[in-house]
């Protein structure tokens, strides 16, 4: 099991936990929530009462999920990791892991352990509801990483922000780290309909420059499929995208009975640069 350290700054103690409690040999005591998770988020590492995804874009993640979208980039990340097998179970960190079902899935399907970290209380207690058997931490790994040095075999980012220098410090020597981000042709038919414009940005050249300073590329592939989505659906997929809020994009799905929309990632696979150097 991943082991956690405490947030307080300047600790970074190993936390030891009980039945309702985590906390380190300094004194820095955290509460079990009753669902399970673990609020290590310090008051200076959030900018507003309730940070990251609400209930509701949560819900709309879960819902998306069960009904079975997303399914190609998942399978192309259990077949990075299936080609990283131990002889021990892989230590997971799913970093910015909203409401838990990628990090769930992944977990059940490799026999891994696993820890999902997420700034929203919200989808972290709905995660922890539903996967009990896992360690979900709220906290902004924007700015810190409650785990170990060296503590995580691979380090996951679907579509998060990310942070080179704490993915780096949390590693193994032989981890690595798989990032999926939106392709260019991701949600194009949505896009369309509800901004009257189809283009998106290249977001794998920026994080390719952004790790390039603590990571290498080693591997870069294309996961896309594509849903028929009513008009339920698509009002959640909206949601999904921090879009659903604005009304005047929401209201244009009104008329759309359904659509067909393409799901795509660029997954993104970096080694640090202390393992490409060996």
């Amino acid at each position: 099991m991943i082991e956690l350290i405490c947030p307080v700054r300047s600790c970074s103690v190993p936390l030891q936990r009980d039945a309702t409690a985590l906390s380190c040999e300094t004194g820095h005591s955290f509460d079990v929530a009753k669902s399970g998770y673990i609020n290590l988020l310090q008051p200076q590492d959030k900018r507003s009462a309730r940070p990251g995804d609400s209930r509701e874009a949560a819900l709309a993640r879960r819902r998306l999920f069960d009904r079975g979208t997303g399914t190609a980039v998942l399978a192309e990340i259990e077949a990075i990791m299936r080609g990283r097998a131990t002889k021990r179970p892989l230590e997971l960190l799913d970093i910015g892991c909203g409401e838990g079902s990628h990090l769930g899935s992944l977990v059940a399907r490799l026999g891994a352990e696993g820890c999902g970290v997420d700034i929203s209380s919200a989808a972290i207690d709905l995660a922890a509801r539903r996967y009990p058997d896992l360690t979900w931490i709220v906290a902004n790994a924007d700015r810190f990483i409650p785990a170990s040095d060296a503590s995580i075999d691979v380090a996951i980012s679907i579509t998060a922000r990310l942070n080179p220098e704490e993915m780096a410090r949390t590693l193994r020597p032989d981890g690595v780290a798989i990032i999926a981000v939106p392709a260019s042709d991701d949600l194009q038919e949505l896009r369309e309909l509800v901004l009257g414009e189809a283009s998106e940005k290249d977001r794998a050249r920026r994080v390719i420059g952004e790790m390039s300073n603590r990571f290498t590329l080693v591997d870069q592939r294309r996961a896309a499929d594509s849903v028929s989505l009513e008009n339920p659906a698509l009002r959640d997929l909206l949601l999904a995208t921090y879009r659903g809020q604005r009304r005047s994009q929401s209201s244009r799905l009104e008329s759309a009975a359904g659509l067909t929309v393409t799901l795509s990632f660029d997954v993104l696979v970096f080694e640090p640069l202390e393992q490409a150097f060996d």
